[in-house]
């Protein structure tokens, strides 16, 4: 742990940004939103899964916390696996958004629509190469303000003490968005607390945060496996996507085989880029409507479903080493101590990616519907749980809440601040502990990481990180 002196001003601007925040989030209307912002899949702002955040971005609901109230229960650790904040595109979707951009400017036709005369004569390309995924300011924001409501929820375990006592364990993947987001959010922590310094204290640890990487089979089987994602290259020249395209083509006065479906897709995320980034209303938006934005979020859907959760086995079970680290912690924390051993961790951040995120979930057998998604069954998923939008939005968190209470430890489970119940156990909030671990044993006593993934680490796949 080492301190990073900062100039006063810096910390006072630091700290009068979260003031601000709250009294600007706090008046009675919100900032221009576009009506399809519920829809980026993960491209999707935290705020759009909690809407009261838009007007008070550090309000906190204490009646999540549901510990059984005919028991005497304390609080006795959080494991947070948390995903990154805002960041910018990657250089696949700059080079996309790119040729688009160039595209409309040149052959678009000069229509009356406001919108369109914006992005013709207006809007600038500013995306450059060199941003490649880094997070951005509105990013560092998400984790800091998340931080703060963590630490307003369980005062007790992010203490200024224990994070000055090292009581608290921070891991992060090695991407520069996920160790950026780690050291705001224990800026935010220290905010919380008045700070006049910074105190960053992490480890990297890729094996756990980037376990799919050291997969050979989720490697080979899926990710550099062509075929692994054909439900979402028949859905991409399917009907619905088709009508998408043309309906975006007349719209700009364009012949619709100028406009690829992954510059259909460019456009989308330009959206959600703006608005992720500078809380703009961009005039690309107009482009889409809601029935437009839900075909292009189910396409995304696929795509994660296919890649990084219930499509394949292995990809859910390449999390193994991140499943057994979180019940390993659990473990310890709700074990029975001596008087002269030493406290257990209060808590454990763990920051990583929307691939790390789903993976995890699936394996926990969360927002698992009846009927998997297909190419073919668009129209009788718009009541799935398996959404993304809601699922993975910057900065989505899974919360394990460990509670001491009079039967037995008891374990709560949260997703983005919200309750939900471990499946096979949904008559209780918070289930005793051990019952939570007799539902997960196969897992617990299998599971193993070299079995599943034939022991040998895969090489690094092309970039698709999201």
């Amino acid at each position: 742990m080492f301190p990073v002196s900062l100039p006063t001003n810096s910390f006072l601007v630091a700290a009068l940004s979260l003031l601000l925040i709250r009294i600007s989030c706090s008046s009675l209307s919100v900032p221009d939103i576009p009506h399809i912002a519920v829809y980026f899949g993960t491209k999707t702002r935290y705020e759009e899964v909690n809407s009261h955040l838009l007007r008070d971005a550090l309000s906190v609901n204490t009646s999540v916390l549901k510990p059984p109230p005919t028991e005497r229960c304390s609080l006795v650790h959080l494991t947070a696996v948390i995903r990154h904040g805002s960041r910018y595109p990657t250089v696949k979707n700059i080079r996309r958004i790119q040729k688009l951009s160039e595209l409309v400017r040149r052959e678009a036709s000069r229509g009356s629509e406001g919108w369109l005369r914006d992005i013709q004569s207006r809007w600038q390309m500013w995306y450059t190469e060199d941003m490649d995924g880094q997070l951005v300011a509105k990013g560092r924001e998400d984790l800091r303000q998340l931080a703060w409501r963590l630490a307003t929820l369980f005062p007790s375990l992010l203490s200024e003490e224990n994070v000055k006592m090292r009581r608290i364990s921070f891991l992060t993947s090695s991407k520069h968005r996920c160790v950026s987001s780690i050291e705001a959010f224990q800026e935010g922590l220290q905010q919380h607390w008045g700070q006049h310094e910074f105190y960053y204290s992490h480890a990297v640890d890729d094996k756990l945060m980037r376990f799919f990487e050291h997969c050979r089979g989720y490697m080979e089987g899926v990710e550099n496996n062509r075929t692994a994602l054909l439900e979402v290259e028949k859905f991409k020249r399917g009907e619905e996507m088709e009508a998408v395209r043309r309906r975006m083509a007349e719209r700009l006065g364009l012949p619709q085989h100028r406009l690829t479906p992954d510059l259909v897709e460019a456009a989308f995320f330009l959206c959600s880029y703006e608005l992720s980034i500078k809380s703009l209303h961009s005039p690309w938006c107009f482009l889409f409507n809601e029935s437009d934005a839900k075909v292009l979020e189910y396409k995304s859907d696929l795509k994660q479903y296919w890649k990084r959760s219930y499509g394949y086995a292995i990809s859910s079970l390449s999390s193994c080493p991140l499943f057994h680290h979180v019940f390993r912690t659990l473990d310890k924390a709700g074990r029975p101590r001596r008087s002269t051993e030493a406290s257990p961790e209060p808590a454990s951040i763990l920051v990583g990616h929307a691939e790390t995120l789903l993976p995890l979930l699936s394996l926990l057998g969360l927002h698992k519907d009846k009927t998997p998604p297909t190419a073919n069954n668009y129209q009788s998923q718009h009541g799935r749980s398996f959404q993304t939008s809601r699922i993975v939005p910057y900065a989505a968190n899974l919360l394990f809440v460990l509670y001491d209470c009079q039967r037995g430890p008891r374990l709560q489970l949260l997703i983005n601040e919200s309750p939900v119940r471990f499946p096979g156990l949904e008559t209780e909030d918070a289930p005793l502990y051990r019952d939570v671990r007799a539902t997960y044993r196969h897992l617990l006593d299998g599971c193993d990481f070299h079995g599943e993934c034939e022991g040998r680490t895969g090489g690094r796949g092309p970039n698709t990180e999201l």
